[in-house]
């Protein structure tokens, strides 16, 4: 599973996520369904400007983290 760490940039980079909207060019609705992790798509290029603007990596943003269901599936738990 892939969890989003947006919340923890915006923090550590002191910025709110209405600022980041509207540089980004994407609404904060929008972009508050990015951090929560309730979507199913990121383009590349609202990813490129989020780190762009975030001046972090992908990797700042984005963490796997193996399901515990795929974890027994492969007889690891």
């Amino acid at each position: 599973m892939i969890i989003i760490r947006l919340d923890r940039v915006l923090a550590d980079r002191k910025m709110k996520l209405n600022d980041l909207a509207a540089h980004v060019g994407i609404s904060n609705v929008n972009l508050s369904y990015l951090k929560t992790g309730k979507v199913r798509a990121v383009r590349f290029s609202t990813l490129d400007a989020i780190c762009r603007v975030l001046k972090c990596q992908p990797g700042d943003i984005l963490e796997y983290v193996e399901d515990e269901e795929e974890s027994e599936e492969s007889g690891q738990a």
